[in-house]
């Protein structure tokens, strides 16, 4: 799900728990209010967002605005009295300019009927959440304003079995994250089951042998952690390029 409105930092954040899914386009409370990310202020989307469901609040470019209503003229008013000049104001520094972070990753592979993490689920999540605190050229270390963890399945089973499993295999990755730091507040999870496979996967024939039929479905049995955050931006901004110098024209000569 991608994450993005913008209004107090930490607004509306609930008790970690099950994500609730009222709006289906957005992460909502238990009272239905649409979270958003601390710090960041964004609008937390969820992995069934598309255009066709965004709302005005949360993403004001993608919905349609009424055209505004011409205001009446106002009375021309009579001149004002020049007043004085006021003293120049000492110039205040510029506020660091802040970027917007949406980052994910999909630990895929998961033990077949399990809620385990491999080693190199592992390895790629800590890998991943060392990106993040780390600074670049181009930004500071992200500042987590909310995790959005999702858990699925193959499609070997019914639906309710891979439902639970989903959501255990959701909480295994939060308490990953947990451990390594990020606050438990900020984390929200869900389980898809196999709602949402991986596409390569579709060639995956039900008629292969078992053994076969599990390894093929092996990506399909993942958790996506998506982060959405704020950091610095430390891009310098691009100097003017100088006006070129126009050549100067050969004096005539005289005959």
């Amino acid at each position: 799900m991608t994450l993005v409105g913008l209004a107090a930092a930490g607004a509306f954040l609930p008790a970690p728990a099950s994500a609730q899914f009222k709006n289906q386009g957005y992460l909502t409370d238990s009272q239905g209010n649409i979270v958003r990310a601390v710090g960041a202020g964004v609008c937390v989307r969820t992995s069934d967002w598309t255009p066709a469901r965004a709302v005005a609040a949360c993403d004001p470019d993608l919905v349609k605005k009424a055209a505004p209503k011409a205001a009446p003229r106002a009375a021309p008013k009579a001149k004002a009295k020049a007043k004085p000049k006021a003293k120049p104001k000492a110039k205040k520094k510029a506020k660091p300019k802040m970027l917007n972070i949406t980052q994910k990753i999909e630990l895929q592979g998961m033990p077949f009927g399990k809620a385990e993490m491999t080693d190199d689920n592992k390895k790629e999540l800590a890998k991943f959440l060392a990106s993040l605190r780390k600074a670049t050229k181009a930004r500071g270390p992200v500042a987590i304003g909310a995790v959005v963890v999702t858990g699925h399945t193959d499609r070997i089973g019914s639906l309710n079995y891979n439902m639970k499993l989903s959501e255990r295999r959701a909480v295994v990755v939060k308490d990953a994250l947990v451990s390594s730091g990020v606050d438990q507040k900020l984390i929200f999870w869900e389980g898809k089951a196999f709602k949402q496979p991986i596409p390569v996967t579709k060639f995956c024939d039900n008629k292969m042998k078992r053994k076969q039929l599990i390894e093929c479905l092996s990506p399909n049995r993942r958790v996506t952690v998506e982060v959405v955050g704020r950091a610095v931006s430390l891009a310098k901004p691009k100097a003017k390029a100088k006006a070129k110098a126009k050549p100067k024209k050969p004096a005539a000569k005289r005959r």
